[in-house]
């Protein structure tokens, strides 16, 4: 009879096989062991691989930044300057919403524009209250003004009426001799100045 081998799995069970199993398996947990110390240990094939996702990953986020910018640009161009697709049918509705569009947006900016003055009013109401009260004293300073002028141009037309019948007078008085007196109507520098000579 032949002798079994005692290192052929498929033969019964013996000492030696059984021996051989339980070294076997008490390698195995040795090969664990030391494989989990290692990855504690950093070593270069663990370095390596996550070199290698974080590069994939890196490539990932770049083809997406990519993407998000084309994604911007496109949204920052002008719709207007391309040509869009659309039923004829359906162009006059357009044009009335767009109408409706820069309608709501003129409104929009007004109403903006209102609810920011809002904290300025009562600064904006004290200097209109300033500007019409130099506007009062401006309206009296030109109606004063309206009535000195008023006066002047009377006594100018005064002085042109009188003048004919003076100078009369006095080519009469020059062809007597007689010594004038000074004129009523003229003014106190030509008096003053006459009084000097």
């Amino acid at each position: 009879m032949a002798a079994a081998n005692p290192w052929d799995p498929a033969s019964a069970p013996n000492a030696a096989g059984l021996l051989l199993g339980h070294f076997m398996k008490s390698l195995e947990i040795e090969l664990l062991k030391l494989e989990k110390d290692a990855a504690d240990v950093v070593h270069p094939f663990y370095l390596a691989q996550k070199c290698y996702d974080l590069q994939s990953m890196n490539n990932h986020l770049e083809a997406v930044l990519k993407e998000k910018r084309s994604l911007r640009q496109r949204l920052l161009k002008p719709m207007c300057q391309e040509n869009l697709p659309m039923e004829a049918f359906f162009r006059r509705y357009m044009v009335h919403l767009l109408e409706l569009a820069v309608t709501f947006i003129e409104r929009l900016e007004t109403h903006l524009e209102t609810i920011r003055n809002i904290p300025h009013l009562d600064a904006n109401l004290k200097k209109m209250s300033k500007a019409l009260a130099e506007m009062d004293i401006l309206v009296i300073e030109t109606e004063e003004l309206a009535e000195n002028i008023l006066k002047w141009r009377e006594q100018q037309k005064e002085i042109s009426s009188c003048i004919p019948k003076i100078l009369a007078e006095e080519n009469y008085l020059h062809k007597s001799d007689v010594i004038i007196p000074p004129l009523p109507f003229t003014s106190k520098s030509h008096m003053q100045t006459t009084n000097v000579k």
